[in-house]
C-alpha cells in the first residue's frame, strides 16, 4: 500500500484510496478539522496520488517520481496554490478569480490541475461565491481541494458540492507512540500527546521545535499572573494580549485553548476525578490551586475562557473588551 504520510486518518486514505483505484474522483473535496490535525498534509498526499505517474495504482503516492517530487518541493507546475492575504488570513476575491481562471487551463504535464485553497472558511461569502461556477461545471481535469477548520462557515452552495472528509482527533496513545517513534522519552511523549489533543501536527511540531513548549510555558504563566494578580495586572495582560491578536488572531487561539485546558485541570482536581490532567509538568501548581479555588469558581473560570473562545473568534466581539470581562471573571488566588 501506498504511504500517505498521513497519521491517525486511516479511513480517509481508504476512502480516498479505493475512489482513485475505482475511477470515483471527485472534483472537489472539503477537508475540515481543527488546526494541525492533518488537513494540509492529506490534502497534499490526495494531490500527489492525483498525478502520481507510478505502474501501479495502489502505489501513489509513490514519493519517488518526478510529479510526487515536485508536489514535496511546492514546485509542481499544475497545482495551484490561492494566496491567503497576509495580514487576515483570508482568501480575497481577486486570488479565488486567478485561481479558477487558471484552474480552467488544460494540465501542463499531469492528468489533473489541482487548486489548494488553504483557510477556506475565514474567506467572505463573495470569494467563496467566485468558485461556485467551477464547482458546479468543473473542467474534466480539474480537482479543487478546500481546507477549513468548520464547515459551517462555508456556503452550503459550495458544501453541497463537495466530498466532505472530516478529521477527528487522533487517539492520545497513538500520538504517544508517533512521538516515542520519533526519538521522544516516555514522559516527554506522554505530556506532548495529553497536550496536542489529537492534534498530530501541533505534537510533532513540538517535539521538534522547543520554541513551541517554551511558547506554551510562557502563556501558562501568564495565566498564573493573571489569577494571582490584581485588577490593574489583569487589565495590564488583556492589553497586551488584545495587541498581539490584532496582528495574528491564531495566538489568541492558542492562548485560550491552552488556558482552557488549565482550567480543565483544575476542575478535574477540584472532583478528585480519575481522569488525567494534560499538564503534566504543572501538577503541583494545578493541586495548589484546587486547594485553594472554590470547584464553582474553576468551573465559572473554564466556562468564560470558552465563551471568550468563541466570541473573539466567531463574532465582531471587541477583543479587548472581551478579554478585561475575561480577567474579571477569573477568581483570585
Amino acid at each position: 500500500m501506498a504511504d500517505w504520510r498521513v497519521v491517525g486518518h486511516e479511513w480517509a486514505v481508504s476512502f480516498l484510496m479505493a475512489g482513485l483505484r475505482h475511477g470515483r474522483t471527485r472534483h472537489a473535496y472539503l477537508i475540515t478539522g481543527s488546526q494541525n490535525i492533518g488537513k494540509r498534509t492529506l490534502a497534499h498526499s490526495l494531490a500527489a496520488a492525483l498525478n502520481c505517474t507510478h505502474e501501479d495504482p495502489a502505489q501513489r503516492p509513490c514519493w519517488q517520481c518526478r510529479s510526487c517530487k515536485w508536489v514535496l518541493s511546492g514546485n509542481h507546475p499544475d497545482l495551484i496554490y490561492a494566496a491567503n492575504d497576509p495580514t487576515t488570513g483570508a482568501i480575497r476575491i481577486e486570488a479565488a478569480r486567478e485561481v479558477m481562471r487558471q484552474l480552467a487551463l488544460k494540465p501542463f504535464i499531469a492528468r489533473y490541475r489541482v487548486a489548494i485553497f488553504d483557510e477556506f472558511d475565514r474567506a467572505a461569502p463573495r470569494t467563496q461565491d467566485a468558485l461556485l461556477k467551477t464547482v458546479e461545471e468543473p473542467p474534466p481535469h480539474a480537482v479543487i481541494l478546500l481546507i477549513a477548520q468548520r464547515s459551517e462557515h462555508i456556503l452550503p452552495t459550495i458544501r453541497s458540492r463537495c466530498q466532505v472528509l472530516p478529521l477527528r482527533p487522533v487517539p492520545t496513545e497513538r500520538v504517544r507512540q508517533l512521538l516515542i517513534e520519533r526519538g521522544a522519552s516516555d514522559e516527554q511523549a506522554t505530556l506532548i500527546a495529553r497536550l496536542s489533543s489529537g492534534r498530530v501536527g501541533w505534537a510533532l511540531q513540538a517535539l521538534e521545535q522547543p520554541e513551541v513548549l517554551e511558547d506554551r510555558a510562557n502563556i501558562l504563566n501568564l495565566l498564573s499572573e493573571a489569577v494571582r494578580g490584581n485588577r490593574l495586572t489583569r487589565f495590564n495582560i488583556a492589553e497586551t494580549i488584545s495587541a498581539e491578536a490584532s496582528k495574528d488572531r491564531d495566538a489568541l487561539r492558542y492562548l485560550l485553548e491552552m488556558w482552557q485546558t488549565y482550567w480543565r485541570d483544575v476542575l478535574l482536581y477540584t472532583h478528585d476525578a480519575p481522569v488525567k490532567p494534560c499538564n503534566t509538568d504543572r501538577l503541583v501548581e494545578i493541586q495548589q490551586w484546587a486547594q485553594r479555588i472554590p470547584r464553582k469558581a474553576a468551573f465559572e473560570a473554564l466556562q468564560a475562557t470558552r465563551r471568550t473562545l468563541y466570541q473573539t473568534l466567531e463574532t465582531n466581539a471587541n477583543v479587548r473588551l472581551a478579554l478585561e470581562a475575561l480577567m474579571l471573571a477569573y477568581p483570585r488566588y
